[in-house]
């Protein structure tokens, strides 16, 4: 395949990979040589002014992105009740937006290349923050899902541009500094995120989950068009159109037909395997498209091929069930503390700060760990804290200790920290330096699909299970008829609620353990430098 402009790289640092190595998060973070670049060469290896203020500035617009991926999770219950919506329908707020970001990120690399990485990053801010204005003056449920929608525009194309800006001002022998720097926003938002949200919503109004981002966006903007670089701009490559409308009317197909089981009864109804049936056979259009492409030597939007390379696919399905059962679990837990305890948005989001704790605690061990005795290592025993941290959450009661669960989440967290950034990692054990950019975008891709079907799936699983539950209690209406149940009754219904919020949890917890499988094919021992050497020279 012929490689692309570096222009066009939108990998860890969007340029050409002359090595890799594993940052102390796990993430195989590749060195980029760029002679323009403004940290190139002089100054060593010390971070001047100039990269750390350039570096801040991109902080600033990752922090928004980061948090909306949880900052809405503990709204969904105050959501579903004002906007007269079901479980169902409401969980595509959250499951909308993670699936924009997917189908966004192919077209990051060229719209670096056509329109620069400055104006490509002040773009996609004005859309996020345009987005977000929107979604705060939403009047029902159909019109903040559009909004959503428009917020992942941009949200999907922020950090990736971000990252090849201060590539490009690092140079390489600040990568693994720097972008310890951009992976501050990575670690708070589990954290930051559902306490925020909480706050908001339980003190001021969900409204607020939404305007809070147009102030820091205009900040972010006026910042950008001071400090940032201009980048040189390319119009060789073209956007792989036809790709693009494959891969987007795929999974679209998929997450839809599934999210329709609540609304017609279950998995095996025509209007739900229909759909997701058509979305299997589109991406199966793609991956015959995408082979075709590649040896003509054009870039398809993802580059099925790389696939072949066997640490790559086991580091691919791993994110994708991680994400599965991450993000889908993310939706579950706050609703569990709402619906069931009574506990209001801020307290759930409170309760939910030891999982973040923990990943952000792992992530570094995690990434030494990784490096002096291999990936599965490392991953394997992750997935199972990840599991045993679950399990718990899958004999929950309305009156489980508050103590065991914060420990559980940790454990939890624990685990999920040490499983997904060293799988990452090993994705680029063996692959060639020209295709890392497209990898990085491909696995990406993966991770954020596998979070907006497991929001979906999960989302559906649980209305279905409280209606079978609480059949006589108004469960057909509202937040899977829970979100105006009063307190008095609520109190009654508890341990139904509980039940039903159980069952959903294994679910979550069979996906979890199913991690495992793949992870067995990850790499078993440190990958060697002559390795990685043999590896690059291999034609996938």
């Amino acid at each position: 395949m012929a490689p692309r402009n570096d222009a066009n790289m939108d990998a860890p640092g969007g340029q050409v990979a002359d090595r890799r190595r594993t940052t102390q998060a796990g993430a195989a973070a590749p060195t980029v040589v760029d002679a323009d670049g403004p940290g190139s060469g002089a100054g060593g290896d010390r971070l001047d002014r100039h990269t750390i203020v350039v570096a801040l500035v991109v902080v600033v617009g990752a922090v928004m992105a980061v948090l909306d991926t949880t900052i809405v999770n503990v709204a969904l219950d105050t959501l579903g009740r004002d906007l007269h919506a079901s479980l169902s329908t409401a969980q595509w707020v959250v499951t909308g937006y993670l699936l924009t970001l997917a189908l966004v990120m192919p077209i990051t690399g060229w719209a670096v290349d056509r329109f620069g990485a400055k104006r490509c990053w002040m773009l996609s801010i004005a859309l996020f923050i345009t987005g977000s204005a929107l979604s705060g003056l939403a009047w029902s449920m159909t019109s903040l899902i559009l909004f959503r929608l428009l917020q992942g525009l941009g949200g999907g194309m922020i950090l990736p541009v971000g990252q090849t800006i201060v590539a490009r001002v690092a140079g390489p022998q600040r990568m693994g500094r720097v972008m310890s720097v951009l992976g501050v926003p990575i670690l708070l938002g589990p954290v930051a995120g559902p306490v925020l949200g909480g706050y908001l919503v339980q003190d001021i109004s969900w409204h607020w989950i939404f305007y809070v981002n147009v102030p820091i966006g205009v900040v972010a903007l006026i910042l950008a068009a001071r400090v940032l670089p201009s980048s040189p701009i390319a119009h060789e490559e073209k956007l792989d159109l036809p790709g693009l409308v494959l891969v987007s009317a795929a999974v679209t197909a998929i997450v839809y037909g599934l999210s329709q089981a609540d609304t017609y009864g279950g998995f095996g109804d025509p209007h739900v395997y229909g759909w997701a049936t058509a979305g299997a056979l589109l991406l199966a259009a793609f991956a015959a498209y995408s082979v075709r492409l590649g040896r003509a030597a054009r870039a398809a939007i993802i580059d099925v091929r790389l696939f072949r390379d066997r640490f790559f696919s086991a580091a691919s399905a791993t994110s994708f069930l991680m994400g599965f059962g991450l993000f889908g679990a993310m939706l579950l837990l706050p609703l569990y503390y709402q619906v069931v305890r009574g506990n209001g948005a801020l307290d759930a989001g409170l309760l939910l700060v030891p999982q973040g704790i923990g990943a952000a605690a792992a992530m570094p061990l995690a990434g030494r760990l990784t490096d002096r005795i291999g990936v599965r290592q490392v991953v394997l025993p992750g997935i199972g804290l990840a599991v045993l941290g679950t399990f718990v959450f899958t004999r929950v009661g309305a009156q489980t200790s508050y103590v065991l669960l914060a420990g559980s989440l940790l454990v939890r967290g624990f685990g999920l920290g040490s499983t997904m950034m060293p799988s990452i990692a090993a994705a680029y054990a063996t692959l060639t330096r020209e295709v890392v950019p497209r990898a990085t975008t491909a696995i990406n891709i993966v991770r954020q699909i596998g979070g907006s079907l497991g929001t979906a799936v999960l989302a559906v699983m649980l209305a279905r299970t409280i209606r079978d539950r609480l059949p006589a209690s108004g469960a057909s209406h509202g937040l899977g008829g829970v979100g105006s149940i009063p307190p008095a009754l609520r109190e009654h219904v508890a341990p139904l609620l509980a039940s039903a919020f159980g069952q959903t949890f294994w679910v979550a917890f069979a996906l979890t353990a199913a991690v495992a499988l793949p992870a067995f094919f990850l790499p078993g021992a440190p990958v060697s430098q002559p390795t990685r050497a043999r590896g690059s020279a291999a034609e996938l």
